[in-house]
């Protein structure tokens, strides 16, 4: 399934110049980087800490993340989620989850802390190769919400279990109707927690004006992309005035986009 020839490490090479390795255990970490080195030369920092990571992350603005699933001072979920809700660039950096055990629940905790992949060891360079390319020669859509800031979830591919979370497909893109549908939703959830997360809410609800513009544009329709835009730019304006924003207000604005919800998910509003 997955071709590691030198032509597609070639490919990878420049995606992985700087990584980072979150891993409380010098061992573990340096039979990463030393793998990485010879992969692609790539710069490596190493976090003993959480709190580390984070200012890591800050500093150098990884291209890949190795984090611990947990283990003494790492705790690779939290440090993912605290990574996806902050404002660095390396946010949207991939995150390779490394542990001793892949379980069900130990891979869906980590897929909606906003993980990219799972590496479970002991693994062989194949493995590694393969979650390698998996990050970076086959992106998945990016999802900011309220709730959850990652990856998109129904993408997730986990080559460290075969149950039901397994995915037959990994398409970079979703369908112009499930990607229109999924903003939707999210915008809906994004004006409802204006009250109680203002800052993400934002944040989210401008994520989904790009890709509402993007579904509009994608299928020609001049209504859709025109209230994108207008969407957008009343964010713009309330979000110079700054906090608190008002929710009714904004479900007045955002009237001609959520009109476009799908009949089931409307009535479940």
């Amino acid at each position: 399934m997955f071709n590691t020839d030198a032509k597609v490490i070639q490919r990878m090479a420049p995606l992985m110049q700087r990584v980072m390795i979150v891993d409380p255990q010098p061992a573990g970490a340096r039979l990463i980087g030393e793998l990485m080195r010879d992969i692609a030369r790539s710069q490596i920092w190493v976090a003993e800490t959480n709190e580390k990571a984070i200012r890591l992350a800050g500093s150098y603005d990884p291209h890949i993340i190795f984090a611990e699933m947990g283990a003494g001072s790492v705790d690779g979920i939290a440090f993912t989620r605290e990574l996806r809700r902050s404002h660095l660039a390396a946010r949207y950096a991939p995150v390779i989850m490394v542990t001793g055990q892949a379980t069900a629940a130990g891979i869906l905790s980590a897929r909606d802390g906003g993980v990219h992949e799972f590496l479970r060891k002991p693994f062989t360079m194949k493995d590694l190769l393969r979650r390698l390319e998996a990050v970076t020669l086959r992106q998945r859509d990016w999802v900011e919400a309220v709730n959850y800031v990652g990856p998109d979830r129904r993408r997730f591919n986990s080559g460290d279990y075969s149950g039901s979370l397994k995915r037959r497909s990994d398409a970079r893109a979703t369908p112009d109707s499930e990607r229109l549908a999924q903003a939707l939703k999210i915008l809906r959830s994004a004006i409802n927690a204006v009250g109680s997360d203002p800052a993400q809410a934002m944040r989210s609800m401008q994520a989904q004006v790009v890709d509402l513009r993007k579904c509009g544009m994608s299928v020609a329709d001049l209504k859709l992309t025109t209230a994108a835009i207008d969407f957008g730019r009343h964010l713009d304006e309330i979000e110079k005035k700054g906090q608190p924003y008002d929710k009714a207000e904004l479900e007045a604005k955002a009237a001609t986009l959520l009109a476009y919800m799908p009949k089931d998910e409307a009535v479940a509003a």
